[in-house]
């Protein structure tokens, strides 16, 4: 550790960093931060940490609040948004650091972690690859107002793009180039960017592959420079799943490999669409447990108003090649082994990236485990546009949670694929069952602008 601390003094001074940044992600994704100055950087903090009120975070109760913040130097990033030079540090939460050691069960982190140490004991594979899409909206202003007698949004935005549509229409091409540098220049590949469907600002950045835990720290990175590069602009940017209704929603696909060595798993010439059987069970699994992931990879009220037809946002439960109808999408263009792959894109913003992410993995390997065939399950292929299906041959397809409250209830009884090898610990969710049952509380007492529009004057 006294290499490492020397390697970070050595890069701090030639750097002219002034501050250390550490950031932790709270349970529902959002990161916190405490700072010090860099000649403060000591051993003890590398090693036993710094001390937090966990229970701010959303996890522990306020008598066992104690944690410990223990940095990792490897995601170490000059932090390009401080005027004052910052060095920015991701790490792990501990219940107790040295000598124990014992890490925090429910950090966001930490169940990424376990995720990956599961797969590798499974012996199915040793790594998840993945590669987010990161869809978002760019506007010029946005207010809004939640008060018992003012409940208002207001947005304002001059763009007029579309898809794949170029400057001068695309107006933030320019910004997503700078966001693009930035990422690059902090070890985040990005595949390409352009603008979306939606025509009031709707960009997206798609990203090379990584490991699970690698990937989430990268989605928080990524959400952090495009939130703050607009803001850079005088402008806002939202991961809000649907912000303006009639335009397309905004979702964070998910693409998704395993690999034994160097062999890839879901590969196999014969299989449908060039798909090996343990990525068919993988599949399955996924489709299986879809209603109880969605509180995980879709846990806003927000979310449901995105997973509606006429938008290419999935509804059904199914999968198919290149339907972007369908929930899993298996890509025609992907044909090389080692590229084999499935993108599921029901997933948004508002996950936390880190539950989700490893919430997708343990699905897909309770489905390689038991093998659950998705076509013997009745999920597909499904090679057909599932939006103008005749009503009785829609019927006969299983459909996504249409709310949050169904997700929510499906996790409650669906969740042991997720706790297997402790890595979901069962206290986390019941703490996410219930705090979402709380959002719904508030959420179904609350009177909005459309019940004033269509009730007031009755």
């Amino acid at each position: 550790m006294v290499k490492e601390l020397s390697k970070i003094r050595a890069f701090c001074a030639g750097n002219e960093v002034k501050m250390i940044d550490f950031k932790m992600t709270d349970i529902n994704g959002r990161w916190r931060h405490l700072t010090i100055p860099a000649e403060r950087l000591k051993d003890d903090v590398l090693i036993s940490g710094i001390g937090f009120d966990g229970s701010n975070y959303g996890f522990a109760p306020v008598e066992k609040s104690d944690m410990v913040f223990i940095p990792d130097i490897t995601t170490a990033y000059i932090d390009p948004f401080m005027k004052v030079k910052t060095l920015s540090m991701i790490g792990d939460v501990y219940q107790i650091a040295e000598p124990d050691n014992i890490k925090f069960d429910q950090d966001p982190r930490n169940v990424a972690k376990n995720a990956e140490e599961y797969l590798k004991n499974s012996g199915i594979a040793d790594k998840m690859i993945i590669s987010p899409e990161f869809e978002y909206y760019v506007f010029d202003r946005v207010d809004y107002s939640l008060e018992a007698k003012d409940a208002m949004f207001k947005i304002e935005t001059d763009n007029i793009g579309g898809y794949h549509i170029a400057p001068p229409m695309d107006a933030h091409c320019d910004l997503r180039s700078r966001v693009a540098i930035m990422m690059e220049e902090r070890d985040i590949k990005v595949k390409y960017h352009h603008h979306e469907v939606g025509g009031s600002g709707q960009l997206e950045i798609e990203v090379e592959s990584g490991g699970l835990c690698e990937m989430a720290d990268k989605t928080m990175m990524t959400k952090y420079i495009i939130k703050n590069a607009a803001v850079q602009e005088g402008k806002t940017a939202t991961f809000m799943p649907k912000p303006i209704y009639g335009e397309a929603g905004s979702g964070l696909h998910v693409h998704m490999q395993l690999f034994k060595g160097n062999k890839p798993v879901f590969y196999d010439k014969k299989g449908y669409s060039g798909l090996s059987k343990e990525a068919h069970y993988f599949m399955g699994g996924i489709l299986k447990h879809i209603a109880s992931l969605c509180a995980l990879t879709n846990p806003s009220t927000n979310s449901y108003r995105r997973l509606v037809p006429g938008f290419e946002a999935p509804v059904t439960i199914g999968y198919a090649t290149a339907n972007r109808s369908a929930v899993i999408r298996i890509p025609a263009y992907a044909k090389d082994p080692a590229e084999k792959r499935f993108e599921l894109r029901s997933p948004d913003g508002t996950c936390n990236p880190y539950y989700a992410y490893a919430a997708i993995l343990m699905a897909g390997l309770d489905g390689v485990k038991n093998k659950i065939d998705p076509q013997k399950e009745g999920f597909g292929p499904y090679d057909v546009n599932l939006y103008n299906l005749p009503p009785d041959e829609k019927a006969k397809i299983k459909m996504l949670p249409k709310k949050l409250s169904e997700a929510v209830d499906a996790l409650e009884s669906d969740n042991k694929y997720l706790t297997q090898g402790g890595v979901f610990p069962e206290k986390l969710i019941e703490i996410w069952i219930n705090n979402k049952r709380r959002e719904l509380d508030k959420y179904n007492k609350m009177p909005n602008p459309f019940e004033f529009s269509i009730y007031y004057d009755l």
